[in-house]
């Protein structure tokens, strides 16, 4: 049985846990670390839960190797010491790890997509396609296999090759396919949450030869039970995924 780190009003599996590496999954609408709006973010939960849990005194170090957006759920790895930090980061840093999302897009798909865009990020928070020449550009490429259509709608697989921040969600609103509630790129209504999740991570074990593999399904609530069959299909299935 998994264990759950409770915090407020969320619930965070525990998927992995050893003297380098934490790997859980991340609630939708918990930012990953802190920011702005002064909420509690998932790395100061973590920090508390193996301080408490290991009785360690002062700060406990927990590094941040990756990130997922705010409203977005699913599998995050963090690094529980400074040598399992560097060479996480550089793995993810050189794509040596694999990535992949459930997203329900808008209309429907036709076929596997392999998108290549460059993006920038202006000072308002916003990232847009632009030129391979403007200031600030940077290369995104990601390919995306349509799953099922259904109430206009199209579940798709999303295997990262870069990443961009909300390159998922900017690069497949540029092909007239923006993803279910996303307020900010796909007008999505109040109320409605973001129908992307992180379901698989795989990559190598910072310390000892041997590949890591952890999966989480979405919640099968709101959007989500439009494809909870073609979900669990693929989620049990691992040689297709």
């Amino acid at each position: 049985m998994e264990e759950i780190i409770r915090a407020g009003r969320f619930e965070i599996p525990v998927l992995h846990e050893d003297n380098h590496l934490l790997v859980v999954v991340k609630p939708p609408n918990l930012p990953v670390q802190a920011d702005s709006s002064g909420d509690d973010d998932l790395l100061s939960i973590l920090k508390r839960y193996i301080g408490n849990k290991y009785q360690k005194p002062g700060n406990v170090y927990m590094g941040l190797v990756h990130r997922l957006d705010r409203p977005v759920g699913g599998v995050m790895v963090f690094a529980r010491t400074s040598k399992a930090a560097s060479r996480l980061s550089a793995a993810f840093a050189q794509h040596r790890q694999q990535r992949r999302y459930f997203a329900i897009v808008q209309g429907q798909m036709q076929g596997d997509a392999f998108l290549e865009d460059y993006l920038t990020k202006g000072k308002d928070g916003i990232v847009r396609v632009c030129g391979q020449g403007e200031s600030g550009a940077k290369l995104a490429r990601l390919i995306t296999r349509p799953i099922a259509f259904r109430n206009g709608l199209t579940l798709t697989d999303v295997e990262l090759c870069t990443g961009r921040s909300h390159q998922i969600r900017v690069q497949h609103a540029h092909q007239g396919r923006p993803l279910w509630g996303d307020a900010r790129y796909g007008g999505g209504k109040p109320g409605e949450q973001i129908a992307l999740w992180a379901y698989r991570l795989d990559f190598e074990h910072p310390t000892r030869p041997e590949t890591l593999r952890f999966r989480a399904m979405p919640p099968m609530e709101s959007v989500w039970r439009l494809f909870s069959r073609e979900i669990e299909e693929r989620g049990n299935n691992v040689e297709e995924i």
